[in-house]
């Protein structure tokens, strides 16, 4: 298994251009990630996006786990294999959604509790589930589970 590893390719002030390896390829930096949020890029087969040159498909860990659940993709083989995509796969952590979900979430000491979009039941989300789901859906990258404030924010916002 290649381990995981970015190479540094230019640079003009703060920008940056690179190359990350991982086990399931390498992808050029900046990227342009295809979004695959329920385990497909809506509209086009596997074989259209590859043939688009993408290198990584994004995955969201929010929506995998209410449908069809990262057991389920687990059972079917991972992210991989359930979309045909042997490239890499990005996992956000869930953490976009404690702010668009605003609404349909309750933050406590070590997670936030979503009441689904889709038929309201309860699912508790920590760093440690976020990180445990990413490893049953198969991600070759994973997020750490965060809350995206919104812009404008005040620094004591930011901070909390």
């Amino acid at each position: 298994m290649t381990e995981f590893g970015f190479t540094l390719l230019g640079q003009d002030g703060a920008a940056r251009r690179g190359r990350i390896t991982t086990a399931h390829g390498t992808a050029q930096t900046p990227a342009f990630m295809a979004v695959g949020t329920a385990g497909t890029v809506k509209a086009m087969t596997a074989d259209q996006v590859r043939a688009t040159g993408s290198e990584i498909v994004l995955g969201n860990t929010y929506h995998l786990m209410l449908r069809p659940g990262a057991d389920r993709v687990a059972a079917l083989g991972g992210l991989h294999r359930m979309m045909d995509w042997p490239g890499i796969i990005l996992t956000d952590s869930g953490g976009f959604q404690v702010m668009s979900l605003a609404k349909l979430r309750k933050l406590d000491e070590i997670g936030v509790t979503f009441r689904s979009h889709i038929d309201g039941s309860a699912h508790h989300l920590t760093p440690e589930s976020s990180t445990a789901i990413q490893h049953k859906l198969d991600a070759t990258i994973t997020m750490a589970f965060d809350e995206c404030t919104p812009f404008p924010a005040t620094p004591d916002e930011a901070a909390a």
